[in-house]
């Protein structure tokens, strides 16, 4: 199994020595689609998996959710969280052993959320549905918490599904607050349009899937690496950060493909290790 670069209390302790350094800009990829953002003393937390939630569901069927990766940290050790986001219902973006934990121990927490998604929440986290804690977003829409800026952007996983009342199921988030933009896709394939809304938002910071797709595996399919290190290219990204492998065996893919490519197209591109910390002045 993979071991993080820092994990439990050793991982908490950079958080905090990291508030030293407030004109930076801090991220720990978390495993999965999992990331933490530190600004000037606040903190945001990307799609979070931090249980074994999957593991357990599926041990004794024929698609076990082997756990590539050891858990980064337990929820109820990040009591400085402002807000946490969740881009769809899938388990691994949106999982109640990690997000009422968290809850717990953050008694102001923000979730922000596809709208649509907003009575599904409500009920797998065993809160109200007219909770203020969960705020919905749906394409171009925007909310602000922390000094954190949201704005919902599309994602095809694998088709751009909406509700009846035509709010999508599946969303990315800009996510603008200081001199820096950040853009975590959600779960997400290419779609007509992405790369050319992504050039207008002048994004410093994408977070991408490259786990790819493939029939045999019986799920909704992401971006391949070198698909990943296309958009980031088209879509004028700054720096791109490759998500959403080594958790489950069944379903990961290595993150070579993405760096030829990155480095064929000259996309500056950081691939980070579970754990670990980047830093980035403006």
């Amino acid at each position: 199994m993979i071991v993080p670069v820092m994990k439990d209390s050793v991982l908490a302790a950079d958080v905090r020595a990291a508030l030293a350094r407030p004109g930076e800009l801090h991220v720990w990829w978390l495993g999965q689609s999992g990331f933490l953002v530190q600004w000037q003393g606040r903190h945001l937390l990307f799609d979070p998996y931090l249980s074994d939630s999957l593991t357990r569901k599926y041990a004794a069927t024929d698609k076990p959710h082997t756990r590539m990766t050891e858990l980064v940290i337990p929820p109820d050790k990040l009591d400085f969280i402002d807000v946490v986001t969740s881009s769809h219902n899938h388990t691994d973006h949106l999982d109640a052993e990690t997000l009422v934990p968290l809850f717990a121990v953050n008694p102001a927490l923000r979730l922000i959320a596809p709208a649509a998604n907003r009575g599904f929440i409500a009920e797998r986290l065993g809160r109200p549905m007219d909770d203020p804690a969960i705020i919905g977003l749906d394409d171009g829409t925007e909310a602000c918490v922390a000094g954190f800026t949201f704005t919902g952007m599309p994602a095809a996983h694998e088709s751009l599904d909406q509700d009846e009342q035509g709010r999508h199921r599946y969303l990315g988030y800009i996510v603008r607050f200081g001199p820096w933009t950040l853009y975590h896709s959600g779960d997400t394939m290419d779609y007509p349009g992405l790369a050319g809304r992504l050039s207008k938002e002048r994004v410093n910071l994408a977070f991408l899937p490259i786990n790819g797709r493939a029939p045999e595996r019986r799920v909704a399919g992401n971006l391949s690496g070198p698909e990943a290190a296309r958009i980031a290219r088209q879509g004028g990204i700054g720096t791109v950060i490759p998500c959403h492998y080594e958790m489950f065996s069944f379903n990961t893919a290595s993150p070579d493909a993405f760096v030829r490519e990155c480095t064929r197209l000259g996309q500056s591109h950081k691939v980070l290790r579970a754990g670990e910390r980047l830093d980035l002045k403006p």
